[in-house]
């Protein structure tokens, strides 16, 4: 398992959920973080926990699905100087369950496309060449096991399509020393997933984890957060490694 202290992590959706316990964990590995949300107010809580454990950490704000608010985010972090070794593309947006599925409205679409697909891919494009240069990146992009749920088509849809290009680009940068991975949490008890979910968010750690920790060069793999349940992050790490990539 790779030592990530004092390497850079971003992590977006820092403030609450399965993001919060991402930035908490890799801070406990030592790893410098910065943290999204919405609002840099929103992660005042989760910085001082954060920083409280020895790390480097400063926030930064976007709303994701506007591209403008995503650009000035990344020249903010452009600007400090220091480029992330680690992203953790965690947030995510589950528009309404229709029932009445022929009644699922364009916008919907639009809207997951713009902050499930497309937000993380420009902050993978904007970020991935310097890991390349640099001989060291880890991209964890999150996914999702919906399927054959109709009622959750703008999500399902918006998540197939990160998993493809996802899949992609790590091909295009397979033996560079990046190595991007998909991560599914699966069904968890946050505020997303809400209270009738099958999983405690604690669960999906440290499945979420273990594409960051890797260091066997396999890339574009796909990490069922649950099957690594209850393990130690060694443990967990050990047993992502025996799984094969792709191609």
């Amino acid at each position: 398992m790779i030592d990530l202290k004092n390497k850079w992590a971003l992590i977006t959706g820092a403030s609450r959920g399965l993001g919060r316990l991402i930035a908490v964990a890799m801070a406990e590995q030592g790893c410098n973080l910065i943290l999204h949300s919405r609002d840099k107010e929103h992660c005042k809580s989760i910085l001082s926990e954060v920083q409280s454990l020895g790390v480097e950490s400063y926030t930064v704000q976007a709303e994701l699905s506007d591209m403008a608010q995503l650009e000035r985010m990344l020249s903010e972090i452009d600007e400090k100087g220091i480029q992330p070794d680690i992203i953790f593309n965690n947030a995510g947006l589950q528009t309404t369950y229709r029932s009445a599925i022929l009644d699922t409205p364009a916008e919907e679409f639009e809207i997951s496309f713009r902050i499930n697909t497309i937000a993380p891919m420009m902050i993978c494009y904007h970020f991935v060449d310097g890991m390349k240069k640099r001989g060291f990146g880890r991209i964890i992009n999150t996914s999702s096991d919906i399927d054959l749920e109709p009622q959750q088509a703008p999500y399902s849809a918006s998540k197939a399509a990160l998993d493809k290009v996802t899949k992609d680009l790590s091909y295009a940068y397979r033996n560079t020393g990046v190595i991007i991975s998909l991560a599914n949490p699966a069904w968890c008890r946050t505020d997303m997933g809400g209270e009738n979910a099958y999983f405690e968010p604690e669960s999906a750690i440290p499945g979420l984890l273990v594409g960051a920790f890797v260091n066997d060069g396999k890339s574009g793999r796909y990490f069922n957060a649950q099957d690594f349940k209850g393990m130690t992050l060694e443990e967990a790490v050990r047993k992502a490694e025996l799984q094969e990539s792709p191609y």
